[in-house]
Order: structure tokens, then C-alpha cells, then sequence
């Protein structure tokens, strides 16, 4: 275990071979992670998290109570995991994303930075998400606790600033061009564009 100066560690952690933990990292109780993982500086990790192989940890990253990371996962710089939410195998996070309590991502998913994930948002398997994209979740603002959002269904892909607006679903293999506005569902194989955004075409796929 290789771990700089100045960190608060829980006595009951756990960790597989080849543990690396930067300066000023707080890891609460109850927290386990596999083998090769790589803590950067400044990182939280509350009570509950798991953490699997090969996963890396950027500066300033926060993970949540109760929240699983799967193997292979680069969480970046500033990104926020909240509570009990759940990232799969092989993803990728840049800066400043969020994913918030309860979202439940799939493997191989992909997210640019200053993504924003509402709580409870399910993202399947080899969804990518450019940079600014956000899932929101308040149909009435009037009505703030009223929430709902859908679901990004497998291998669909969302250009840079792409809002998907409040219990809209996305589907398989869909398309979204960069900074369209997302109002209505989606089907598979589709592509869409713009503010609102309108169906475009098929894709060949």
C-alpha cells in the first residue's frame, strides 16, 4: 500500500495489492476497493462506497455513501458520485461531472465533462455523453419535489450541450446532434437534432 501524507483513513479498510492514495484523502468506514487502484489528492470517499479493480480516482472526486464503482472506472477531476448510485465496468468520466443518488449506469459508458446525470437516471451499456450534456428531472418548476426522468437505452450517443428533459427515454443506438433539446421519446436507431429537436433520419447501423 503506497499512501502520501496527510490522509484520515478508516481502520477497516480494505484494499487489494497495489493500493495507491495521494496527500489529504479521507476514506470513511466500511469502504472496499480491488486491486490497482489509484486514489489522487483530495479525494472523499464516504462510508459504504466499493470500488473494483483498476479504478482510478481523480483529484478532488467525491463518492458518496453506498455508491459501487466497477472495474476498469476513471472517475475524473471534481466529478461528484452521489448516494447509492451505481457505475459499471469500463466507463470514463473527464471533469466536473455528476452523477447524482441513485443513478444506475451500465459498462462502457462515457461521459465529457460538466455532464449532469438527475437522480435516479438509468444509462444502459456503451452510451456516450459529450461534454455539457444533462439529464433533468423537474417537469414543473413551480412543483420542485415532482421529479421523473427516463432512460438512455444501449449504444446511444449525445452530442456536446444536449438536454434530455424530464421522463424522456432514449433508444438503442439513437442519436442526438450537439446542443439539441430533447422533449419527446426517442426510438431506437434514430437520429434527431435541435431546440426543440425533430427526427432527421434513420440510422444504418
Amino acid at each position: 500500500m503506497d499512501i502520501e501524507k496527510y490522509c484520515d483513513i478508516a481502520d477497516d479498510f480494505q484494499h487489494g495489492k497495489n493500493f495507491k492514495c495521494g496527500s489529504f484523502v479521507k476514506i470513511e468506514k466500511d469502504v472496499i476497493a480491488g486491486d490497482d487502484v489509484t486514489i489522487d489528492n483530495f479525494v472523499l470517499l464516504k462510508s459504504g462506497t466499493r470500488l473494483g479493480s483498476n479504478v482510478t480516482i481523480e483529484e478532488y472526486a467525491m463518492i458518496l455513501s453506498g455508491s459501487r464503482i466497477g472495474n476498469g472506472t476513471k472517475i475524473g477531476t471534481y466529478t461528484k458520485v452521489g448516494k447509492d448510485a451505481i457505475i459499471g465496468d469500463n466507463c470514463q468520466f473527464t471533469a466536473f461531472c455528476e452523477i447524482r443518488d441513485k443513478c444506475k449506469l451500465g459498462n462502457n459508458v462515457a461521459m465529457g465533462s460538466r455532464g449532469t446525470l438527475s437522480a435516479g437516471t438509468v444509462v444502459e451499456d456503451d452510451v456516450i455523453m459529450k461534454y455539457s450534456f444533462v439529464v433533468t428531472d423537474t417537469p414543473d418548476l413551480s412543483k420542485g419535489k415532482e421529479k421523473k426522468v427516463g432512460i438512455l437505452k444501449k449504444g446511444s450517443l449525445f452530442g456536446t450541450n444536449v438536454s434530455i428533459m424530464p421522463g424522456v427515454n432514449v433508444g438503442e443506438n439513437a442519436e442526438i446532434g450537439a446542443c439539441s433539446q430533447v422533449r419527446h421519446d426517442v426510438a431506437a436507431n434514430e437520429i434527431w437534432y435541435g431546440n426543440p429537436a425533430r427526427f432527421y433520419k434513420k440510422r444504418e447501423i
